[in-house]
């Protein structure tokens, strides 16, 4: 009997797929700066509740690793799923449900500073790897003109910790300490990193 194509001596395995677990558009866009194109788009529902006591750290983790576990994937496909969370301290500064929101969110980052971190998981049949990635970032002092101007905008709705620094936020970060694209929502280094080790095979083009 002939053995199929695919099982030839020496012919190289076919490339793994990447299923990226998340809508967002501002993730497909950072992959793509590395030569990254995921095959499939499978965003996961997942309840995003931190439980009682829960340090940033720890659920960003968590709901990264639930997100991977609960995306549909093929054994040989690679999941890649990211939760970003925005912290003052141990205070959590989600997605703003509204314009209210996010002016709190804004005063209470005004003229300090705050952590970003992402967590990042992948799942590649029973396999698991995952890390999160901590970055250091300060606002200058927002005027109330500033404040109100970023609101008017509507750039806040839906971003963790109510801006963009990738927008018009960038105008009030003066300082950050790590990675810039782990502020954006994925860590490009550690992204790559990761996939390598699940065996990802990634394109440069000259």
């Amino acid at each position: 009997m002939t053995a199929p194509e695919t099982a030839r001596p020496g012919k190289p395995a076919p490339a793994a797929a990447l299923i990226l677990a998340s809508a967002s558009p501002r993730r497909r866009e950072l992959l793509a700066q590395v030569g990254i194109t995921a095959a499939a788009i499978r965003p996961s529902d997942i309840d995003e509740t931190p439980l009682p006591r829960e340090l940033p750290r720890a659920l960003a983790l968590r709901l990264a690793r639930a997100k991977a576990d609960a995306t549909p994937a093929a054994p040989d496909e690679i999941v890649l799923a990211a939760d970003t969370v925005v912290a003052t301290g141990r205070r959590l500064l989600g997605k703003p449900d509204d314009a209210a929101e996010a002016e709190v969110f804004l005063r209470l980052l005004s003229g300090r500073r705050h952590r970003v971190i992402t967590g990042l998981a992948l799942r590649r049949g029973d396999r698991r790897w995952s890390r999160a990635v901590e970055t250091a970032v300060r606002f200058k002092r927002l005027s109330e003109t500033e404040i109100a101007g970023y609101l008017a905008s509507g750039e806040w709705q839906g971003k963790a910790g109510g801006y963009a620094i990738q927008g018009l936020a960038g105008a009030f970060v003066p300082w950050i300490s790590g990675s810039y694209s782990n502020v954006v929502g994925l860590p490009l280094t550690e992204t790559v990193h990761l996939l390598t080790a699940a065996g990802y095979q990634r394109k440069i083009s000259p």
